[in-house]
């Protein structure tokens, strides 16, 4: 009898073991709802159409879709569930990097590095703003679900003084993109009043976006006139407040008027902000670009040894320094100065917030200081110090890009909208840097838990 006891416990002790493995491996694997359905139990929803808490629901999602969400133990769903505990934590919809750059080169694997990264930090979205003809074919491997990545939204290649030489080869490009399928075009600076006409009349008749810089010849007026979908950086904004602005050379202005900013007229942001709300322009502040490249605050050696830097290529990083290096020995550059300017832009976005014009999320990674995913929340952060409320930040990169895309199911958390989610450890409306907590990404049909996305993105570490 003693032996026969002994004998079960064993067995019983190893199977406890096998289970115990078992669920390990499980949770450090990806699981794709198109096969099981995934359930959020006993978790807060931020569901983002209002600024509220549903406290306690069980969410399911199924095929990419959340199928349905309700009091805990109210909802159903079948035996063979995967049911996440996420009881104390909270649920919400993905963010989405409306300034993202992917790499524009003939090599696939680069891209699919930089699109994995966006994913594991909970980036369920993407606007690539520097195009290339292999983007096409990483969209298409991305909408068949080949890729772990972010839906992605690309422009063809940029539109600037370089490549567009004549409204006639401006107004061919535009059809030619249109034709290859982009989703927008990307216009840089370096376009002259004559060839940024006849981009814009030619888009127009194409019925294909432009979004991005103004051109410092053409200005925000005519760019806000012609109908950009989203103005970047909020380039031309500190210019249009600059009295007798013609006078100055562009070179003597500095990066989006880094270095004449002390003569803009605030009292001219009302107006600015009047006709890009009548006119319905979209802006990405990209304000993390700003305080990491330009601020005088931050040495380019202290950003280098920001832990997310573990993520870029040394190489990268001894450009990212010296190219900031660069701004900071430059004869104009005057740190009381920059601190006036940056002070400037976060009232511009303040403003713009206010007054009803609508923002979108964007750092512009990978770019100067900003590391592709870990920027997008740093941006949240950005935003917040400018005045907005976290749900107000949060909106930004949420139900904001729904609005902007025309998709009601995209960047909100309710029974028929898309399922991209972040489950994250805090309230982000009470602590916006709650959505750096992450706990599980659920991203084009695929859940990724803690420890899967641990595990892949020390995958990606460079050094």
């Amino acid at each position: 009898m003693q032996h026969t006891l002994h004998a079960y416990l064993l067995k019983l002790v190893f199977s406890c073991l096998f289970i115990l493995s078992a669920s390990m491996v499980q949770a450090q694997e990806a699981v794709n709802s198109a096969n099981r359905e995934i359930v959020f139990r006993a978790v807060h929803v931020v569901p983002m159409d209002k600024e509220q808490v549903l406290q306690n629901q069980d969410v399911v999602v199924k095929d990419g879709k959340i199928t349905a969400l309700g009091s805990t133990g109210k909802v159903k769903y079948g035996k063979g569930a995967l049911v996440v505990d996420a009881k104390g934590k909270y649920l919400m919809p993905g963010l989405a990097e409306m300034h993202a750059h992917v790499p524009p080169v003939d090599d696939l694997e680069p891209m699919k590095e930089v699109v994995r990264l966006f994913a594991l930090k909970g980036v369920t979205t993407i606007r690539g703003m520097l195009g290339h003809p292999r983007h096409l074919e990483l969209r298409s491997m991305i909408e068949k679900g080949e890729l772990l990545s972010p839906r992605f939204y690309t422009s063809g290649p940029s539109f600037n003084g370089g490549s567009v030489k004549s409204p006639e080869q401006g107004a061919e490009m535009v059809r030619q993109q249109k034709q290859a399928g982009y989703d927008f075009l990307k216009l840089h600076p370096g376009l002259t009043p004559e060839t940024f006409g006849a981009i814009a009349k030619a888009a127009k008749a194409e019925d294909i976006p432009f979004a991005g810089h103004v051109s410092y010849e053409v200005g925000v007026w005519r760019a806000i006139e012609a109908g950009y979908a989203t103005i970047d950086h909020l380039d031309g904004f500190v210019e249009s407040l600059i009295p007798n602005l013609e006078s100055i050379p562009e070179q003597e202005a500095g990066l989006f008027a880094m270095f004449i900013s002390d003569q803009a007229d605030a009292s001219r942001i009302p107006k600015l902000v009047s006709a890009l709300r009548e006119k319905n322009i979209w802006v990405v502040p990209t304000q993390a670009l700003a305080e990491r490249w330009i601020a005088a605050d931050k040495a380019p050696e202290q950003l280098r040894k920001s832990p997310e830097m573990i993520y870029m290529n040394p190489k990268t990083l001894d450009s990212w320094v010296a190219t900031k290096q660069k701004y900071m020995a430059h004869p104009q550059y005057d740190p009381a100065a920059i601190d006036r300017y940056m002070q400037l832009r976060r009232k511009l976005i303040y403003e713009c917030q206010k007054n009803g014009v609508g923002l979108l999320l964007g750092s512009d990674a990978p770019q100067v200081f900003n590391v592709p995913g870990f920027s997008t929340h740093q941006e949240l952060e950005y935003l917040v110090d400018a005045g907005l409320t976290p749900y107000e930040a949060l909106q930004t990169g949420t139900i904001n890009v729904g609005k902007f895309y025309n998709r009601p199911d995209l960047g909100v958390l309710k029974a028929g909208a898309v399922a991209d989610l972040i489950l994250v450890a805090g309230n982000p409306l009470e602590n916006i840097r709650e959505t750096q907590n992450i706990e599980g990404v659920l991203v084009g049909k695929q859940w990724l838990p803690k420890a899967y996305i641990d595990q892949e993105l020390k995958k990606l570490e460079k050094r």
